[in-house]
């Protein structure tokens, strides 16, 4: 999760802190597998006009998070890619990655060699054997690595040497396009570029990026900050300014246009930390103030226009919100999750219902229903059915 500061350096140590602080309330319940979890069916009345599970739902009765421990307590997982209900990939704290291959029954740390002083942020994989991972930090701690046989070996694709870059997320509209996202150098947001599914990057120019904000950045809470839906179309999120933006992109990131959210901003802590787009013009923002003793009590807006107009959700998620996920097969159907818990909408993000009480910060889903979650203490779950 990014921080910022009074000064840039300063708001950049801050930053990698702040991923480190515990949320007491949410702690508690990190416990057996069934505590705070509820059938969504079962998970209270809806928000006024809001559709059921069942209908924009796409058959979510009697689904449920089921925790699968990956035996590792002491990593925080904010990368996530979810393949399929079987095949999974996580990032996390201490270098490490890992994969399951069996519906989380079983995970293989894959991890990098050499990489455990990092902190992996962002994972996006194309199947049980090709995937990237970023690894956030200021100058060279920011790096991208590749494998294309599941793991067992990596290649560093991406070290970055400017001083006045940290990246953030990556996102990929297909196994060859992808871009990455770096906080703003001097005075814009920095976007590098892959046409080669990851092997190799060039940082795009910046005159199509609007300026940014004094203070404006990106979140990297859940490596969702960067989205893309369709071959060309590109959002990123940001926070920290005076204003929480979403900047969008119809060329691969060549040229952008900003847009105000009605998602609060103005501190360092605040502004919209994910994104989702269902396809090129419905999406959800979700975010809010990451700090556990502050109220978040705006922190998801919807758009139907591709992101030039955002409006607040009709009924807010209760809490600050890191990561977002549409449910596939669905026109309304999606989760937002955070520290705190796991909100659904059936009616495309205008009310949000509160379904689990866990603590995650990502949430993915895979084309076939497998939707995962990860976050602190090595809390991984799938949605069950």
């Amino acid at each position: 999760m990014r921080r910022l500061g009074n000064t840039r350096r300063r708001g950049r140590a801050n930053r990698l802190v702040a991923s480190g602080l515990a949320c007491g309330a949410a702690l508690a319940a990190l416990t057996a597998p069934a505590a705070g979890a509820r059938p969504l069916e079962d998970a209270g009345p809806a928000p006024a006009g809001a559709e059921r599970p069942g209908r924009g739902g796409a058959g979510l009765a009697g689904a449920h998070w089921a925790l699968k421990d990956p035996g590792t307590p002491q990593v925080r997982f904010r990368g996530l890619a979810a393949v399929s209900r079987r095949t999974a990939w996580l990032a996390g704290t201490g270098g490490t990655v890992l994969r399951t291959t069996d519906g989380g029954a079983g995970w293989r740390n894959v991890s990098p060699p050499g990489a455990a002083g990092l902190q992996f942020r962002d994972v996006e994989a194309f199947d049980a054997r090709r995937a990237v991972v970023l690894a956030i930090g200021e100058g060279e701690a920011s790096r991208v690595y590749r494998t294309a046989d599941g793991g067992t070996t990596w290649t560093e694709s991406f070290r970055n040497t400017d001083p006045k870059a940290f990246y953030d997320c990556l996102a990929f509209s297909d196994p060859r396009h992808g871009l990455a996202l770096s906080d703003p150098v001097d005075g814009r947001f920095r976007l590098l570029s892959t046409a080669d599914g990851g092997r190799s990057w060039r940082v795009l120019p910046s005159d199509g990026m609007p300026p940014a904000l004094d203070g404006e950045a990106g979140f990297a809470a859940s490596g969702q900050c960067l989205v893309t839906s369709g071959p060309r179309d590109v959002w990123l999120a940001t926070g920290g300014g005076a204003h929480a933006r979403v900047l969008h992109s119809a060329d691969r990131g060549l040229t952008w246009t900003a847009a105000d959210t009605p998602i609060p901003a103005g501190d360092p802590a605040k502004g919209a930390f994910a994104l989702a787009f269902r396809d090129r013009t419905h999406g959800i923002a979700v975010g809010g103030d990451y700090r556990p003793d502050q109220p978040s009590p705006h922190d998801a807006a919807v758009t139907a226009d591709g992101g030039r107009t955002w409006r607040p959700a009709a009924v807010q998620p209760p809490a600050y919100r890191s990561g977002a996920a549409w449910i596939p097969h669905s026109r309304g159907a999606a989760l937002a999750v955070g520290p705190a818990g796991t909100d659904l909408t059936t009616d495309g993000g205008r009310g949000w219902r509160t379904i689990d009480t866990g603590s995650y910060d990502t949430v993915a889903c895979a084309p076939d229903l497998g939707c995962w979650a990860a976050g602190e203490q090595g809390r991984v779950a799938r949605l069950d059915r």
